[in-house]
């Protein structure tokens, strides 16, 4: 290794993470030092085509202009909120949000985290509801603070840390009278992801949110949905649910609302929720840092670019082109690829095993392009670029994946394991 990566090896196994630093290295991955675009670029000038995009943190790419223009304006008048006076850009932030959110929802907790939302939504909901038992999905993932650990939906990132939250269970995802065969009157709500993204890409039905809807209803439980990750035009429109036509009675958002530049995080919820929560007491539940100024601007810029750049329809069109050339490439190799599935920018490759999806990611890696698999699901590939990808650079990635699949296939055959 040279001198950078072998000092950052050094540091990480010392003090950060020994067991990730074996696993980068073996993995071999090396020392990123700058990006832009969608581009990230390594200690030795390598450019790496970013198909993950940061889980779905990098909508807009890397250093998208006009939010470092933002942020970088902010930063010489005030990094941070004294949290005393009045802060302009904190009221502009959050009515912009409501300006994008779908029906009544107008309130935000700003937080600087999709967990932070998601154990903003946990309290709010047991208290709107004076209940405290929620449904959540198997597979689904909402994040790894104890609260949003006990909501998400696999027992790995469980076992180490038991007991959980009390007051969670966990049924299939897309099933709805699993729900209704064990909500009642003692449930605060229902969380749920349209899109479960570390589940695996797995799509909800048309039929499933408004279902759940009606249901939550019936029981007086509050419906939650977690678009951490599939907000802000992942999907093709602004948020997931804007393909159902549902209006959730508390949404959760982070990830892409930063920019790819300051993290940021919002729980919101429509009037009705947030006056009887924080009517008597504003002060119930609070971020030190949530909704600082830096945090703020970045996320206007982000819905403005994501506005005025047409992204969400982008988003739909590359995303169907990349749906459609995956397919082609599944039909090429079915006893490996087992499907396709997405929607919009946000698409999950079925590998029939685990192996055959690391060795697809190591040679896609070798040919510049950066992709991972989901947390839920390790057999499945995610693929999540940034909004602005161009129709030739979803085209490389497909000859990339093509010759990838190709070289974990033959080398398994002439193995005999296929």
């Amino acid at each position: 290794m040279d001198d950078i990566l072998q000092n950052t090896f050094d540091n990480y196994t010392q003090f950060v993470n020994p067991g990730l630093a074996q696993l980068m290295k073996f993995a071999g991955f090396g020392v990123e030092v700058r990006a832009e675009g969608m581009y990230v670029y390594d200690d030795k000038g390598n450019a790496f085509m970013d198909f993950l995009g940061g889980y779905g943190v990098f909508a807009l790419g890397h250093c998208h202009p006009k939010v470092i223009q933002a942020v970088k304006a902010q930063l010489d008048l005030m990094p941070l909120s004294s949290k005393v006076f009045f802060n302009a850009l904190v009221g502009e932030f959050c009515a912009m949000i409501a300006s994008v959110m779908p029906g009544d929802l107008q309130y935000s907790f700003l937080c600087n985290s999709g967990t932070e939302a998601v154990e903003a939504a946990i309290k709010i909901a047991r208290k709107y509801t004076g209940r405290h038992k929620f449904i959540a999905t198997v597979g689904g993932f909402h994040g790894k603070s104890m609260g949003a650990l006990s909501a998400t939906g696999r027992e790995q990132y469980k076992a180490d840390f038991l007991p959980m939250v009390p007051g969670f269970e966990h049924v299939p995802f897309n099933d709805i009278d699993a729900v209704s065969g064990i909500i009642g009157d003692d449930t605060a709500g229902v969380i749920v992801e349209v899109v479960q993204g570390e589940g695996g890409i797995n799509v909800a039905s048309p039929d499933y949110l408004p279902a759940l809807k009606e249901i939550c209803q019936k029981a007086g439980a509050l419906l939650i949905v977690d678009e951490v990750q599939t907000g802000f035009g992942r999907t093709g429109k602004m948020f997931a649910v804007n393909h159902t036509g549902v209006v959730p009675d508390i949404m959760t958002i982070a990830k892409a609302l930063g920019g790819g530049v300051v993290p940021s995080g919002a729980m919101v919820s429509s009037e009705r929720v947030w006056k009887r929560v924080f009517g008597d007491n504003p002060l119930i539940h609070t971020s030190t840092f949530g909704g600082n100024p830096l945090a703020c601007v970045a996320g206007m810029a982000t819905i403005k670019a994501i506005h005025d750049e047409n992204l969400c329809q982008n988003s739909e069109e590359r995303g169907l082109q990349l749906l459609t050339g995956l397919k082609k490439i599944q039909a090429k190799y079915p006893e490996v690829l087992t499907e396709i599935r997405g929607i919009g920018l946000m698409i999950g490759i079925q590998f029939e095993m685990e192996d055959v999806a690391k060795l697809v990611m190591s040679g896609l890696n070798h040919r510049g392009i950066i992709a991972a698999y989901t947390l839920n699901n390790p057999s499945v590939v995610r693929m999540e670029p940034a909004l602005i990808i161009t129709s030739d650079q979803v085209n490389t990635l497909l000859k990339s994946f093509d010759e990838s699949v190709d070289e974990a296939y033959s080398g398994l055959k002439s193995l005999g394991l296929l």
